[in-house]
């Protein structure tokens, strides 16, 4: 199995991507896949750039990815969408980009850093309001955030995850934004939110209800409605500039298999068609 990396920023990406520049055959072939001197498609590791709420998943589907194309590793770094695109932007050897947000992409692909005809939307979210398990706040829905006694709420960072993002949406759209900005408590990634939640240091967090589903410690007291934010699209990509096309194309086929949308069917995500 391959090796599971949770890289959050570029500096400590730096010296992957030294080791990648140095490592990564070029192709003699057009479609950037390494040969061997028979000609045949060599071993090829891909690193997977992933939003961290799709980790569980991930690490699911990785087993029986690998056993079904042996000649295939997956490493995996989990990260929050923005922090993914960057490190793509500057040149992180990411071979495959799925992304938690649909304005992650775009710029990817506003960028021309994305392999053509290789981005597709595969699934779907909810996002709800929870709050520890032993709550006695009452809470059951986004309006209840502007009470008193809610003082403090975990969120994504507005600027980079995208459930951040989509929080914002609901807050602006019910117009409490204003009201709880101070209660706001920002983190980089949808497992922070839950870690804040579920240990009690905070009073209510919002997150992906995929990821809510992953702790007893919490519980879900709304789920946003849909008119209230941006539809919750997970898109990805093969990466312009990797060096194992072929294999990188080889796994985003299998994430369209059964097996796989078994898994994220089980996690609770919807598969898209």
């Amino acid at each position: 199995m391959g090796r599971r990396r949770g890289l959050q920023r570029f500096g400590i990406l730096g010296l992957s991507i030294i080791l990648g520049v140095a490592c990564r055959p070029t192709a003699p072939g057009g479609d950037g896949t390494p040969t061997s001197p028979a000609g045949e498609a060599a071993p090829a590791t891909l690193l997977i750039g992933a939003a961290v709420s799709l980790q569980a998943a991930m690490e699911d589907i990785q087993p029986e990815f690998e056993a079904e194309h042996p000649d295939i590793t997956l490493e995996y770094t989990f990260a929050a969408s923005g922090q993914l695109q960057q490190q793509i932007e500057q040149g992180a050897p990411i071979d495959v980009f799925l992304s938690a947000g649909i304005p992650q992409m775009d710029a990817l692909e506003q960028a021309d850093r994305l392999l053509p005809d290789t981005r597709k939307d595969f699934l779907s979210n909810q996002l709800v309001l929870i709050v520890p398990r032993a709550s006695t706040l009452g809470l059951t829905d986004f309006n209840g955030l502007t009470q008193a006694e809610v003082q403090q709420i975990s969120v994504g960072d507005f600027g980079s995850v995208p459930a951040g993002q989509y929080a914002e949406q609901v807050f602006s759209n019910l117009g409490i934004l204003g009201d709880i900005q101070a209660k706001l408590i920002f983190v980089n990634t949808v497992r922070e939110v839950l870690a804040a939640v579920a240990s009690n240091n905070v009073d209510a967090g919002i997150l992906f209800a995929t990821d809510a589903a992953t702790s007893d410690q919490v519980t879900v007291a709304a789920t946003a409605a849909a008119d209230l934010h941006d539809p919750i699209i997970y898109p990805l990509a093969v990466v312009d500039d990797t060096a194992h096309a072929t294999a990188a194309l080889t796994f985003v086929d299998y994430l369209s298999k059964d097996a796989a949308r078994t898994v994220f069917t089980d996690r609770g995500f919807t598969v898209l068609d």
